[in-house]
């Protein structure tokens, strides 16, 4: 009977130890990015299972040194720190075409816009990400996309303080202002860094009319490590 139970025992040990062997192998691949910046190196995690056609435009970039002497260009010490667009001497530099916003796809799987999460910037155009990025530095809670309630019409949804009834579901999947930002990655070394960065002094310089540090905030380099 003892020698019955291990048997049966045994392919389940197996199977076991497979899951957590392929759960962590899944950890370990989760691609990381140095920055190496004249104020200081951070490192950003990025998260293919969950923003996959983000994540594949982000890393392009760093292969293809896009980022390597650009600057940190817009920051904001209690909202975040943005950069990837313009160079030394604020020239925006040359992108490929936008990419697609996966912001819901990546909420719904646990990415949020909170301290030290990564995440692509835009313009008013829900699919207009390129190459810049923003860091956030506090919780920006009302930067992540808004879940659409069940339903078409949906019954009842709330937004900004106001209650609407039976809204054409088409009319809020494609409202620009419920879209939010796409989460793709987040700082796992260095938000000391990133804290030096957010409090430095910033003003107008070139064509932006403001938030630029005074002291350029020049990115060296940005090196795929892992």
């Amino acid at each position: 009977m003892i020698s019955c139970r291990f048997r049966l025992l045994a392919p389940a040990i197996i199977g076991l130890s497979a899951m957590f062997s392929i759960a962590a192998q899944a950890t370990e691949e989760a691609p990381r990015v140095k920055f190496a910046t004249s104020q200081g190196d951070f490192v950003i995690e990025v998260y293919p299972d969950k923003a996959p056609k983000t994540v594949a435009n982000f890393l392009q970039y760093v292969r293809d040194k896009h980022y390597d002497g650009t600057i940190f260009h817009r920051v904001m010490p209690n909202f975040m720190i943005q950069g990837g667009g313009f160079d030394a001497s604020y020239i925006q530099k040359k992108t490929r075409d936008t990419i697609q916003h996966e912001g819901r796809e990546s909420l719904a799987k646990g990415l949020k816009n909170t301290v030290g999460m990564v995440a692509m910037a835009r313009t008013n155009e829900p699919h207009s990400a390129s190459s810049q990025f923003f860091i956030n530095v506090v919780d920006n809670a009302f930067l992540d996309p808004t879940i659409i309630p069940p339903g078409d019409p949906v019954p009842r949804f709330e937004y900004g303080g106001r209650v609407y009834e039976n809204v054409p579901r088409a009319n809020l999947v494609n409202a620009p202002q419920l879209w939010g930002y796409t989460v793709f990655g987040k700082i796992v070394s260095g938000m000391d860094v990133v804290n030096k960065i957010r409090v430095l002094p910033t003003g107008p310089a070139g064509p932006l009319p403001s938030d630029v540090p005074r002291t350029t905030v020049l990115i060296q380099s940005a090196t795929l490590v892992k």
